[in-house]
């Protein structure tokens, strides 16, 4: 099996449950409506690239999470400038919002995005790196080319479990990505993304895992109320500090948290 291609035994029937309270169908379609029309927004102005400000990609960002009716808070320190691998655990297609309001970055994506209707072109206009996960081959070329980004002073954004989880439970980091912060020489930022009930424990309404489709996952999230996204910004690692891929992996791999209500929060939106 190809390193960029594990799998999650989570499946939607399996795992992924229902918000026990569900906001009102049309409020739903406002939601989502307005969801549409900023990633549109964003379609629009993403030929201006690098001359867009970072802080409007980060407003924008949460302002795409808060639409679809999730509160998000920050807990940690600030990323970085210059080049980045930023890695995360990955439960939700909201991941990735989140992840650019930590640091607006080139996201690592299978190639399959490219051909998704709005999402592909947001994914390629932003520079995102796609690699073909059934091709072993493609391996060294593709770690070369996210170590010339982050060499360039690029943040890019990986999810090393290479599929996406429910949250209750987590995949191992694989070790391939790591290789190119190596090789860069550039830190790596670990970040921990927790989807919780508003007053409650952990949710995997906001999970995007299995046959799960986007169209479905979509309205899940839509319809749940008090969903509350945790974002945990954890020290970057210096470059230099692990001798290895492997090591690298193992201190980046995300441990079960405490609940970050327990820390003080930077941000909540």
């Amino acid at each position: 099996m190809s390193v960029w291609l594990p799998s999650a035994p989570c499946t939607p029937g399996a795992c992924v449950e229902q918000a026990r309270a569900a906001a009102a169908v049309p409020r739903a379609v406002l939601r989502l409506t307005v969801v549409v029309v900023l990633v549109l927004a964003g379609i629009a102005l993403s030929p201006l690239g690098g001359r867009i400000p970072a802080e409007w990609v980060r407003r924008w960002s949460r302002a795409i999470v808060r639409a679809i009716g999730v509160r998000v808070r920050f807990t940690g320190a600030a990323a970085p400038a210059g080049g980045l691998l930023l890695v995360a655990n990955h439960v939700s297609w909201l991941d990735i919002p989140l992840l650019t309001a930590v640091r607006p970055a080139r996201m690592l994506a299978k190639s399959e995005v490219r051909r998704w209707p709005v999402a592909g072109p947001l994914a390629a206009r932003g520079g995102a790196l796609f690699i073909e996960r059934d091709r072993i081959r493609a391996l060294p070329q593709t770690v070369a080319r996210i170590a010339e980004a982050l060499r360039a002073g690029a943040a890019v954004t990986a999810f090393p479990e290479g599929s996406t989880w429910c949250g209750r439970a987590h995949g191992r980091f694989h070790r391939a990505v790591f290789q190119a912060a190596l090789d860069a020489g550039v830190p790596v930022q670990p970040v921990g993304l927790r989807y919780r009930q508003e007053g409650g424990g952990p949710s995997t309404s906001a999970a995007f895992v299995g046959e799960d489709t986007l169209l479905a996952s979509l309205w899940r999230v839509a319809r749940a109320r008090g969903l509350v996204a945790e974002v945990d910004i954890r020290p970057p690692i210096p470059p230099g500090t692990h001798p290895d891929r492997r090591a690298l992996a193992c201190a980046a791999q995300p441990v079960t948290p405490e609940p970050a209500w327990t820390h003080a929060a930077l941000v909540t939106t």
